[in-house]
């Protein structure tokens, strides 16, 4: 077990928060979002890539996407791609660019995207209590190894504690305001 690192424990739990965001980023809310789109992946050129490879995703209004294909040729697949990702688009091809009309969600469709975004959030708390908790286990190591004092891995144990605290509130914030975000549309 590696020593403790305060910075190293920061860093992890600030990923945790972030890997929420992009989770988060991804869910469908009545607003068009380019990160819709992230999860699709497109086979061209006999391989599967990214969309954002193969395209320019953006988002010209509140209610639509636009997706501005770079290799003519490959309109058909990114068209197929989008259709078959389950996301519930279906794109208009005006020959150069395809465009994504965002639709309305369903009452069931918000509640399910809700739950989904409280679950994204329990992930990402449990990643924050396993950082937590190697933090701890490399304190008491260290206090075995002589390294730190009891009273000094208490006092470093009360910083994980508190940074732990603030990255679940960090967490629920987040998760808090994308469920608002997706009921209240």
């Amino acid at each position: 077990m590696a020593a403790y690192d305060k910075a190293d424990i920061e860093r992890r739990m600030a990923g945790a928060v972030e890997a929420l965001k992009h989770d988060l980023g991804g869910l469908r809310t009545g607003r068009a979002s380019t990160a819709l789109l992230d999860p699709v992946t497109v086979e061209v050129y006999g391989a599967n890539m990214p969309l954002n490879q193969v395209a320019t995703v953006s988002a010209p209004e509140p209610r639509m996407l636009s997706v501005q294909v770079w290799d003519k040729s490959n309109i058909g697949p990114v068209e197929k791609a989008i259709r078959s990702a389950g996301l519930g688009l279906n794109p208009i091809n005006d020959g150069n660019t395809l465009r994504l009309p965002i639709p309305d969600l369903t009452e069931e469709r918000r509640k399910e995207l809700a739950k989904l975004a409280g679950q994204y959030a329990e992930k990402a708390r449990i990643a924050a209590r396993n950082v937590r908790r190697d933090g701890m286990d490399s304190l008491k190591t260290d206090e075995k190894k002589g390294v730190y004092s009891e009273d000094e891995r208490k006092r470093h144990e009360n910083d994980v504690q508190k940074v732990t605290d603030s990255t679940i509130a960090d967490i629920d914030a987040v998760a808090t305001a994308k469920e608002k975000e997706i009921l209240s549309q």
